[in-house]
């Protein structure tokens, strides 16, 4: 059984906005044989609202104070995160102590305040990193025991598993680890132009009618190539595509109902899991189209 310390993220929290990412991570896990031990105590990393003006320092410290945690209680285990908000977080936290030695020690000195200190070397990972590097394209495919056949998914990657750092090497602009992700399944991942394009983020809570106009773009530009279903490896873009489709069908005039769902929700679905055990259940637009294969 391979073991990583893990980092769920607030919104992946009992009753939060994730939970189905957090249960459908959880079946897919067991499934592939893999533990994920949590931080005890950990904090929110700070993301997005952390970048809204609380300070470089503070806001790095949220996620220092993870790593610190992390390094007390599995020692120098690889970290992983689910939300790509959070992993783009403590990765460049992490990097930016290894790497500048003033921040080391800034942040060595807030940590010392709760008695802990960090030293760096815990490798940060989101968990598609450790699917395609762990596990394999070859092992992800062998598990099919129900090929989701004929379904037509939009794999919207969104900006921050991309952007800056990306993930295995990967194209930025025209990433294709989603779409190989969608087709392990038996599933057909439709042409999708829109697959990075912003979807407002945080600015949906604060800006409404702004980010409504992107999520749109990215919801027209799904249905316009055929998808039946949106899957997305982040919480924030899983948010802002499903819940606020009612919002933008008022205000903008559309009629859109397309379910926004999770890659782990879609393995657990075809490697034999139950619909419970996808977490499909837990959808606020109902996944009607993957119910053929429940």
């Amino acid at each position: 059984m391979k073991e990583y310390t893990f980092f769920p993220g607030c919104s992946s929290e009992h009753n939060a906005s994730a939970a189905n990412m957090e249960n459908s991570v959880q079946s897919m896990c067991q499934m592939l044989g893999i533990k994920l031990n949590e931080i005890d105590d950990w904090n929110c990393c700070s993301a997005s609202i952390g970048y809204a003006g609380g300070g470089q320092l503070p806001r790095m410290a949220l996620s220092a104070r993870n790593f610190a945690l992390a390094q007390k209680q599995r020692g120098n285990t690889d970290l992983v995160a689910t939300c790509a908000a959070c992993w783009l977080a403590m990765r460049e936290t992490n990097e930016r102590i290894e790497e500048e030695s003033h921040i080391k020690q800034n942040l060595n000195t807030a940590l010392a305040e709760a008695g802990l200190s960090y030293d760096g070397h815990i490798k940060t990972r989101h968990m598609v990193e450790v699917l395609i590097e762990d596990v394999g394209w070859e092992t992800l495919k062998s598990k099919v025991t129900k090929p989701l056949k004929g379904l037509k998914v939009a794999g919207y990657v969104g900006c921050q598993t991309n952007r800056p750092f990306g993930v295995c090497g990967d194209s930025f602009e025209n990433p294709q680890y989603l779409d190989r992700m969608i087709e392990a399944t038996g599933a057909t991942a439709v042409p999708f132009p829109m697959k990075v394009a912003c979807c407002g983020g945080a600015l949906m809570f604060s800006e409404p009618e702004k980010s409504c106009v992107l999520t749109k773009q990215i919801l027209q530009s799904a249905v316009d190539n055929g998808a039946e279903v949106i899957v997305t490896p982040c919480p924030v873009c899983q948010l802002n595509l499903e819940v606020y489709q009612g919002l933008i069908n008022k205000t903008l005039g559309t009629n859109f109902n397309i379910p926004v769902v999770y890659y782990s929700q879609l393995f657990v679905l075809a490697w034999g899991g139950k619909w419970e055990d996808a977490a499909l259940h837990q959808q606020v637009i109902p996944a009607e189209p993957l119910r053929r294969f429940a």
